[in-house]
């Protein structure tokens, strides 16, 4: 008697269904965490233009100003893998409740002084304002593997974590803009100081900030950046965090150029709604494939979308233009940040996380000022740095992909390694 082949087929899985991000959402303490973690980070966004507007308010001159904003930017990218460290030691609330009012009461005092008048107290207070930043990015990070059970929509809620990030760079300078309109310039850092108080307080409020525990383990001087993967990871994002700063000064050569004031804003906010988009899309299904390769092809279409901006496109077309790199940014932050579960001992997972937040502002930072230094007049040179920092990204990943293929070390639970492959 024959048996008929197609009897001894294995039987194949069926694919896992897309995640509804309603349904993540509808999870219990999914939408405070998010909301405290929105509202609690939306003065990261508002502070640099903020501090630009009450320089300027106060007489200062606008290189002052530049400083004074640039000084909060990278103490806010150190101090992350600090707080992130803390966290990981001394849980939510000592981390995020010392940071958060240290933060605000730089901002109030940087509201009451004349930084025009008092330069040097004004870069100081407005380093502690930056390096006190509550580690709210990294605090929620390591509460979705116990809020969200499913590694599906585990990947959902990473996804709606970056695109909630995104919501706080486009809301922000309009929240700073509204404000300076209706209240005057010193309500503004006041403004800043009450959002940020307010946003970490309902974080802190919601029951798994307070039922998490780090996990008793002794940490070594370097901490997890000692992990090749995650070295690997923090490069590749510095790369990427150059393009976007180098956006940022390509928006603003290109308004002054084709005499568009708006490109300045609408570039930027443009890149936020391609991340937003691409964001959502990415999260609602698992994707085949290894994470090195996934973070390749990603890395790929970041560097693609980077290039038209190159031909320096009439000002439509470079709004239009502006969506497509970002179509790529909240994919690679998703799927960094998610393999992260299996790089790195759980219980330095949030040092982990803000150390990729940290070089991701650095990133930003040193694209800002290489931009910077390019002469107006070559329209090309300004993007061409923001190519060059998707390329070095990409490249940085291309070399370091063996340091990302994927083993679950020591301290890390096999629930956190299941998703990432795309397959069981």
């Amino acid at each position: 008697m024959t048996i008929s082949p197609l009897l001894h087929r294995p039987r194949r899985r069926p694919a896992p269904a897309p995640s509804r991000y309603r349904d993540v959402l509808a999870l219990p303490n999914v939408t405070r965490l998010l909301a405290g973690a929105v509202i609690g980070h939306l003065p990261v966004a508002m502070a640099p233009l903020a501090i630009l507007i009450a320089v300027r308010a106060d007489g200062g001159s606008l290189r002052l100003a530049g400083i004074l904003a640039a000084v909060y930017g990278l103490a806010a990218a150190i101090g992350q893998p600090l707080w992130g460290r803390l966290l990981d030691r001394h849980g939510h609330r000592v981390a995020i409740g010392v940071t958060a009012l240290a933060s605000t009461t730089a901002f109030l005092a940087l509201a009451f002084l004349s930084p025009a008048g008092h330069p040097a107290p004004a870069a100081v207070i407005a380093a502690a304002a930056g390096l006190c930043t509550p580690p709210l990015e990294a605090a929620l990070r390591v509460l979705w593997p116990h809020v969200v059970e499913s590694p599906q929509h585990r990947r959902a809620a990473l996804a709606l974590d970056a695109c909630a990030q995104e919501l706080v760079f486009i809301g922000g300078p309009l929240l700073v803009l509204g404000l300076d309109a209706v209240t005057g310039t010193v309500l503004v850092l006041t403004a800043t100081a009450a959002i940020g108080l307010g946003g970490a307080a309902l974080f802190l409020s919601a029951p798994p900030t307070r039922t998490w525990q780090p996990a008793p383990t002794r940490t070594r001087w370097l901490g997890p950046i000692r992990v090749p993967g995650l070295r690997a990871l923090a490069a590749a994002l510095f790369g990427a965090g150059i393009t976007l700063g180098a956006l940022n000064v390509v928006a603003l050569a290109a308004g002054e150029r084709h005499h568009a004031g708006y490109l300045s804003t609408m570039i930027p906010a443009a890149l936020a709604v391609g991340s937003l988009t691409g964001g959502l899309l990415f999260g609602r299904r698992t994707w085949p494939g290894s994470p090195a390769r996934q973070l390749l092809l990603i890395g790929a279409g970041f560097l693609l979308g980077s290039l038209p901006m190159l031909a320096d496109p009439a000002p439509t077309l470079a709004i239009a233009a502006a969506v497509l790199p970002g179509l790529f940014l909240a994919p690679l932050l998703v799927t960094g940040f998610h393999a992260l579960d299996v790089l790195v001992p759980r219980s330095t997972l949030a040092e982990a996380s803000a150390w990729l937040i940290a070089c991701l502002g650095l990133g930003q930072a040193a694209g800002t000022a290489l931009a910077g230094l390019v002469p107006s007049t070559a329209p090309a040179g300004t993007a061409a740095v923001a190519a060059a920092g998707a390329a070095l990204g990409l490249f940085l990943l291309l070399v370091t992909r063996r340091h990302l293929t994927l083993q679950t070390p020591k301290g890390v639970g096999c629930e956190s390694a299941e998703p990432l492959t795309g397959s069981r």
